[in-house]
């Protein structure tokens, strides 16, 4: 995401927030109605990814259109934790209605978990995508939806299938099986729990954009993590999303 690197969050945020949304093309290859588009704002021009309610895929197990918001919710906690691996992420209405739209990172196409796993360098951030994925409850980490950037860094997306009430994990990532959690993602999640505590403007968004079975759910896994301190085992299947890439 060069243009993260010139820009700081609160621009870019802002730009996704309030600037002119033109539609370039739609995504090939999701299972939802996916575009990019381009964002005008205050003289500056991006590219961003915009998934609007309306094109949303009905899920048998997910309230229908829910799953912008669920996005939306694992930026904002991506950002509280610290790991700060999601692109940023907005709710507004776009030329097909409200939904969310986030910022398009600019991307290495051969490159995703799996060839980042066996590259090597990327351990401590796959370590916290691995205790993300839990604590949020993700019912799809592929491998390709890990990107490296044209920088080498690694950035997390598609997280429309997360924070249901009941166990949902699915995921490529079960190479850490009892594995202690590290000393960051430990202060990470004890900050966030802080920060769901005093009830803040973190809890407050949160709050408007899951419901409240879910925030109580996603209290609890949280709550577990802490008093656990280890990676945890998968539990019934299915346990891996199909295709795994």
């Amino acid at each position: 995401m060069s243009e993260s690197q010139e820009l700081s969050v609160g621009t870019v945020l802002s730009a996704l927030s309030q600037g002119r949304l033109e539609v370039v093309t739609s995504m090939p290859y999701s299972s939802n109605y996916t575009l990019l588009v381009s964002v005008e704002h205050a003289g500056m021009q991006l590219l961003a990814i915009y998934k609007p309610r309306r094109g949303e895929r009905p899920l048998w197990d997910f309230p229908n259109g829910t799953l912008y918001r669920r996005e939306v919710a694992a930026y904002l906690i991506s950002e509280a934790l610290g790991f700060d691996f999601i692109p940023p992420t907005v709710v507004r209405e776009g030329p097909y209605g409200v939904g969310m739209v986030q910022f398009f990172v600019e991307n290495d196409e051969e490159s995703h978990l799996f060839t980042m796993l066996k590259e090597g360098g990327y351990e401590d951030e796959i370590r916290q995508l691995c205790a993300f994925d839990v604590l949020v409850n993700n019912a799809d980490r592929k491998s390709g939806h890990a990107l490296k950037d044209l920088n080498g860094r690694l950035w997390a997306i598609d997280h429309g299938i997360c924070f249901h009430v009941e166990p949902k994990l699915r995921t490529v990532l079960w190479d850490f099986i009892d594995e202690p959690l590290s000393g960051d993602v430990i202060a990470g999640l004890c900050n966030l729990r802080q920060r769901l505590d005093a009830n803040d403007e973190l809890s407050q968004a949160l709050g408007k954009l899951l419901d409240g079975s879910e925030m109580r759910a996603l209290r609890r896994r949280l709550n577990r993590l802490i008093e656990r301190g280890v990676f945890p085992a998968p539990g019934p299947g299915p346990n891996v999303p199909w295709p795994p890439v």
